[in-house]
C-alpha cells in the first residue's frame, strides 16, 4: 500500500521557518519524483516544489523560490521541505505527492501547470497534509 505521511507543520511567525518531512513507504521510492504542494482556502491546490527519484534535479515555484528547499533522503524514503523567511502567503495546507520518474511528475511545478492536468503526470499518489500558518 503506497503511503506518503506529511508532518511538520505549525504556526508561525512571519519571517520564522518550519521543516516539513514527508515519508514514504509502499512504492520503490528510487523510481519515483516527489513534490510538494499547498492548498489555501478558496484557492486552487498549486505546486511549490519538486525533486527527481535521484534527488539530482530540484523545481520551485516562483512564489518560493529563494526560500523554500527540497531536498531527500533515499536511505530513510523521506523528502524534506525547509521552509525560510514565511510569509503570511505561504499559510496553506501542505501535501507530498508521487509520481513515477519516467512520467515527468515535476513539470508540474516547472511548468506551473494547473491541478487538472497533474494526473497526466503520474501525480496519483497523495498524503495527509499538514496545516502551516503564518502569523502577521
Amino acid at each position: 500500500e503506497v503511503q506518503l505521511q506529511a508532518s511538520g507543520g505549525g504556526l508561525v511567525q512571519t519571517g520564522g521557518s518550519l521543516r516539513l518531512s514527508c515519508a514514504a513507504s509502499g512504492f520503490t521510492f528510487d523510481d519515483h519524483a516527489i513534490g510538494w504542494f499547498r492548498q489555501a482556502p478558496g484557492k486552487e491546490r498549486e505546486g511549490v516544489a519538486c525533486i527527481s527519484s535521484d534527488g539530482g534535479r530540484t523545481y520551485y515555484s516562483d512564489s518560493v523560490n529563494g526560500r523554500f528547499t527540497i531536498s531527500s533522503d533515499n536511505a530513510k524514503n523521506t523528502v524534506y521541505l525547509q521552509m525560510n523567511y514565511l510569509k503570511p502567503g505561504d499559510t496553506a495546507v501542505y501535501y507530498c505527492a508521487a509520481g513515477a520518474e519516467i512520467l515527468r511528475p515535476c513539470t508540474v511545478v516547472a511548468g506551473t501547470l494547473p491541478e487538472r492536468t497533474w494526473g497526466y503526470y503520474g501525480l496519483d499518489n497523495w498524503g495527509k497534509g499538514t496545516q502551516v500558518t503564518v502569523s502577521s
